[in-house]
């Protein structure tokens, strides 16, 4: 999760957002060497009184400043149509768990288990114990296996809600009447915090998401002590 005056992104747990942050990275230095460029042109227009005249009509000139921002365009647009389709591709997920997003908490029912179904509300400030995270911690957590692929399927009941987790480098809209599709990987265990992304009315600011993921022995005998 963040911390205070963190500056970065949080750390990947998923191979998705592993891939985002090397596409960050890969977008942030095209954009500083365009900027290194134009200050560098800038700086020289302001500081010599000298005109190269034929510069200024050559077709040469012209020509590598329609070609290169092209050139550039692409670099940037490929590698963000691939993470693009890797985001919207479902291979044989192992688990099923629907979200509905209500005002204001959530509910998740695990569709591969009969009468697997929980509501989640945040604790309340007074309820904390030592160590719980403000505004973050929730009474029942979504428990998932790691490294197994897992479909979550997001709709709502009443207004758009967005369920995000950073971290995994999820956000994927709650919208009434329609069923949203993402798929997650978890690459190691942990706890995992995210929060409703769209301004969903006053206690927008009070549907914390809470995500743990432990081995696959540990997740079946949780399902089993639920049942």
């Amino acid at each position: 999760m963040a911390y205070p005056y963190q500056l970065g992104f949080q750390d990947a747990t998923s191979p998705i957002m592993e891939e985002l942050l090397h596409f960050h990275d890969h977008t942030l230095m095209i954009v500083f060497l365009i900027s290194t460029l134009v200050l560098y042109l800038i700086s020289l227009m302001l500081t010599t009184k000298l005109t190269h005249t034929s510069t200024m009509d050559a077709q040469e000139v012209e020509t590598i400043w329609t070609i290169l921002p092209a050139i550039i365009l692409i670099m940037i647009a490929l590698p963000s149509l691939r993470i693009l389709y890797m985001m919207d591709e479902v291979n044989n997920p192992l688990l099923t768990v629907k979200t509905m997003g209500h005002q204001w908490y959530w509910s998740y029912e695990y569709t591969d288990y009969e009468e697997l179904n929980f509501d989640s509300y945040m604790v309340p400030t007074t309820d904390l114990k030592p160590g719980e995270l403000r505004l973050l911690e929730v009474d029942n957590r979504v428990v998932l296996p790691m490294e197994v692929p897992v479909r979550m399927l997001i709709s709502s009941e009443d207004v758009l809600h967005s369920w995000a987790i950073p971290s995994l480098g999820l956000k994927t809209d709650a919208i009434p009447g329609r069923l949203n599709q993402t798929i997650l990987t978890s690459s190691r265990p942990g706890l995992f915090y995210g929060q409703c992304s769209e301004i969903c009315g006053s206690n927008h600011s009070f549907m914390p998401i809470v995500i743990e993921t432990v081995t696959l022995d540990t997740f079946e005998n949780w399902c089993s002590s639920m049942l």
